[in-house]
């Protein structure tokens, strides 16, 4: 262990499985006491008990502003600080702007946008006296955009640039709290391989098997929330942070 985020308080939402497992499972072995929030109470719990002392599980819808302002005031009255947030919890949902409807749309909109504002809103409170870094979860739809996908890349792009907002407010106001954002391509998570073609390998996807796949491993995303956690990233602040393999800047 390196201890790269030794003595810091992280918070991840949607931290029960794929990428919010993998990020409190690093994050953990690189010192930092990590807060598990989930809806899944069971694989959220099991989570912090294999992660042992420096693991808690808090049952979280992360959509609920009642739930933020319990989620920050147990973490407030647990550690007296919260250095990182990564606001992880989203859905996946396909539909092109002709076969979406208003509810599904609302859903998305809720669950992956209005989760990181009230994210964003409620940890800046915790974070402004000593600093920290927030971390939130968008996709390269929301900068490429996927018209198979609207209301998830719309969600998207909204967390993208309030992201950008975040960053920049906290800056002129001394606060010493950046706010980046993730946009993976695909990456191999319950979610997302629930959208395969029945029988087709997930494997066969990845830039492992193919440098021409788009697939990535949960453990690639936490990487990149280890390093923006981190002092490492101290200067780095409004990015957007591609993890796809070039995917992007090939269909440019």
């Amino acid at each position: 262990m390196s201890a790269r985020v030794k003595g810091k308080v992280a918070l991840i939402t949607g931290g029960a499985s794929g990428v919010g497992r993998a990020s409190a499972l690093l994050l953990a072995r690189e010192g930092a006491r990590v807060v598990i929030s989930d809806i899944d109470v069971a694989s959220g719990r099991a989570l912090a008990e294999e992660i042992g002392p420096q693991g808690l599980f808090i049952e979280q819808d992360a959509a609920s502003e009642a739930d933020w302002a319990r989620v920050i005031q147990t973490i407030g009255e647990h550690y007296g600080q919260l250095d990182i947030l990564f606001n992880n919890a989203g859905i996946l949902l396909k539909g092109d702007i002709e076969n979406t409807s208003l509810s599904d749309w609302q859903r998305v909109q809720r669950i992956n946008s209005d989760s990181v504002f009230l994210g964003c809103r409620a940890a800046i409170g915790l974070m402004k006296q000593g600093g920290g870094s927030i971390i939130n979860m968008s996709s390269i739809a929301g900068v490429a955009g996927r018209d198979d996908y609207a209301a998830y890349s719309a969600s998207k792009g909204a967390v993208a640039a309030l992201s950008r907002t975040v960053a920049v407010m906290c800056r002129r106001r001394k606060y010493r709290i950046r706010c980046n954002s993730l946009h993976p391509d695909g990456i191999l998570t319950p979610m997302t391989t629930a959208t395969l073609p029945p029988g087709l390998d997930p494997w066969s996807l990845t830039i492992d098997a193919d440098p021409m796949g788009r697939m990535c491993l949960p453990e690639d995303v936490a990487a990149s929330v280890l390093f923006l956690a981190s002092d490492e990233s101290r200067a780095i602040n409004g990015i957007e942070l591609r993890i796809d393999s070039g995917q992007f800047v090939m269909s440019i």
